[in-house]
């Protein structure tokens, strides 16, 4: 039995729809079942309620013997480490209460530079892991750069304004992956029952681009000019706090940017098994110019 924790997420709804074509038995945790497509209701067992709770996770975790972790967005919070370490202290609890095996979870790079404990949601992520690794299971964090997906939140800039705004530098070269490449990767870890131990996997794309260059191949693509503009972290701050976001969640974002600026995911040495396959230009041509030309 594997448990997936997010399955309506971005990368969860990959995940779900992969396990469930190799015939794994799946029990989902959803705050609202609603949203998982009819068939999967069908074919998945499904536990109504929130991965944070006590009690839901206890019930997910009976008899599982491995577990998708995904600590959800909280902008509401009053700090990273309530979304990350707090959210998934009672989940370790139940891991180590029913004998869970194995647990993959979705973290970020970063781990052991000198960016690593001033990195905003990133140091919390960091921490979260830390946390799983103590309870006992064997524990795979799918380590990632900031994921192409993302800027799928700028679709409005770019089809008003001809841009998107980033608090990252112009011109410092970056991974970017896409979420089907860290559920792919997932998937293999869930269904592979060899591996031992607590560590990480990470996931950084096929390639290293700047934001002038993800510029210029979105135009190309696009068949029009966009452009980019790096916007300070005040002006970050202050639009994310405008969404909603609590002060302390908008700082750790910030913060997170901060540290990318400052080569937090250019250490992670790129191999074989880290580099993924979609390319940027691909993920535009399959996934922003629809969102951008709808």
């Amino acid at each position: 039995m594997i448990v997936l924790t997010a399955p309506t997420s971005t990368i969860g709804r990959l995940l779900v729809d992969d396990l469930l074509d190799r015939g794994a038995p799946l029990r989902l945790v959803a705050r609202d079942p609603s949203r998982l497509a009819p068939e999967v209701r069908e074919r998945a067992e499904v536990i109504e309620g929130s991965h944070g709770d006590a009690a839901v996770i206890d019930r997910a975790c009976d008899g599982a013997e491995t577990v998708f972790w995904l600590a959800p967005d909280n902008p509401a919070a009053t700090n990273a480490e309530t979304v990350y370490v707090d959210f998934t202290r009672p989940a370790c609890e139940a891991f180590a209460r029913h004998g869970v095996k194995r647990v993959v979870g979705i973290s970020a790079l970063g781990r052991g530079t000198p960016m690593a404990g001033r990195a905003g949601t990133v140091t919390a992520s960091l921490a979260m892991n830390d946390l799983i690794a103590a309870s006992g299971v064997a524990y795979r964090a799918v380590s990632c750069p900031s994921f192409m997906h993302n800027l799928l939140r700028q679709v409005g800039a770019i089809k008003e304004q001809g841009m998107f705004f980033l608090m990252a530098d112009p011109d410092l070269k970056n991974p970017t992956v896409a979420t089907r490449d860290i559920a792919a990767t997932a998937a293999r870890l869930l269904l592979d029952d060899s591996w031992k131990g607590s560590g990480q996997v990470a996931c950084l794309g096929p390639e290293d681009l700047s934001p002038n260059e993800m510029a210029r191949i979105i135009s190309e693509v696009l068949g029009t000019e966009i452009g980019y503009r790096q916007i300070p972290g005040a002006a970050l701050k202050e639009r994310m706090t405008g969404f909603g976001m609590t002060d302390a969640m908008a700082q750790a974002m910030a913060d997170m940017f901060d540290a990318k600026n400052q080569g937090l995911d250019n250490a992670e040495p790129r191999t074989a098994e880290s580099t993924t396959p979609t390319t940027f230009r691909q993920w535009c041509e399959e996934v922003l110019k629809p969102a951008v030309t709808v």
